[in-house]
């Protein structure tokens, strides 16, 4: 079935979804799971624009933190399990901590922290899906207006990424051009990283002069925005103060400071949004195929915690005992929520928004 493109909204139910899925079901086997069905929606609904080009660059951030995260762990956890190899060892003074850096590498170790920042690739995944897939223009829109400015701010951030894949794209064939196409290594970084840094200068004082003379942020703070500002003060505090009740196990002071500041909350978005008159145009509602992906998506992470609750025990995985994953069809059948919107695809009277490109 064919339409236009999915809401904004309904992506970002999607990824909450699909991020929660994989902190409910961290065993590798679903998170590779969730990844392949993050890359195939990135190949249905992103089509051969940048963003969609960014997947993998995200995809692989991922990995390389958890890499980082995998040495890090072996090299300062010791005493579990098979020694793989042994690495010299050294003490820090007891000022930084006193653990030892280096030392015996235990395989239980390695795979248990492969295995967790195999889920940090996955949430990456989740996440470099929706960046290829939403309009980030509609996603600002849909914004309520106390989270205007912040939305644009963090549009312009997540753009960055594709700018900069084209930029080196654009960079490379222009080195190509002047070398005949010949691959001449001597001075190659700095042929590449000049160019590429001026542009990144370029476009963000084209933006930084497009956005002052729009009047970006220029207005001043009126009794609303004040009392705003007041109202999130107060909810901050009053978070805090249910954390540390929660710390000295006081729960009904914790319950009334929780709900006093999430009714704080509330109130300072609400007069943030009406001290910020906002005009813009009008925006695109969600129709029913994006309820009924929205809904499908969020019974895969409701299905889950109810597979937690009964003791699924493929949900999880530990190497110590050492083991295979364990693959169920329940947990794979409730992941396949998160195939949705694959039974909406953008038309060609609606093409995917230019944002997404």
């Amino acid at each position: 079935m064919s339409g236009p493109p999915l809401h904004a909204l309904t992506w970002l139910v999607w990824a909450l979804a699909g991020a929660a899925a994989v902190q409910l079901a961290p065993s590798p086997v679903y998170v590779a799971v969730v990844i392949a069905l993050a890359a195939l929606l990135v190949e249905v609904h992103a089509g051969g624009g940048p963003l969609a080009r960014a997947f993998p660059l995200l995809v692989g951030l991922g990995v390389a933190f958890g890499l980082v995260r995998v040495v890090l762990t072996a090299a300062t956890t010791h005493g579990v399990g098979d020694v793989l190899f042994t690495t010299p060892a050294v003490t820090l003074p007891r000022i930084l901590g006193g653990f030892t850096v280096g030392g015996t590498v235990e395989l239980p170790v390695v795979l248990q922290a492969a295995s967790e920042a195999f889920v940090i690739v996955g949430l990456m995944a989740v996440f470099g899906a929706f960046n290829a897939v939403v309009s980030h223009d509609e996603l600002v829109r849909s914004s309520p207006r106390a989270f205007h400015e912040l939305g644009l701010i963090v549009t312009v951030a997540i753009a960055f990424v594709p700018s900069t894949i084209e930029a080196v794209r654009a960079v490379r064939e222009a080195d190509r051009a002047r070398t005949g196409g010949r691959a001449v290594r001597r001075g190659r970084l700095l042929r590449l990283a000049v160019p590429i840094l001026e542009s990144g200068m370029e476009r963000a004082v084209h933006l930084a002069e497009s956005m002052d003379s729009r009047g970006f942020a220029r207005g001043d703070a009126g009794r609303a925005d004040r009392l705003a500002a007041w109202c999130g003060m107060g909810s901050l505090l009053a978070l805090a103060g249910a954390f540390v009740a929660l710390v000295g196990r006081a729960r009904p002071a914790a319950a009334a400071l929780g709900l006093a500041g999430l009714a704080l909350l509330v109130a300072a978005v609400a007069l943030a949004s009406a001290g910020s008159p906002r005009t813009h145009h009008r925006r695109r509602l969600p129709g029913r195929a994006d309820w009924a992906v929205a809904g499908a998506s969020v019974l895969t992470p409701a299905g889950l915690a109810v597979l937690a609750l009964t003791g699924d025990g493929s949900l999880t995985w530990t190497a110590s005992p050492l083991r295979w994953p364990t693959f169920g069809i329940l947990p794979a059948l409730t992941l396949a929520g998160l195939l949705a919107p694959l039974a909406l695809r953008p038309s060609d009277n609606f093409p995917v928004p230019e944002a997404a490109r």
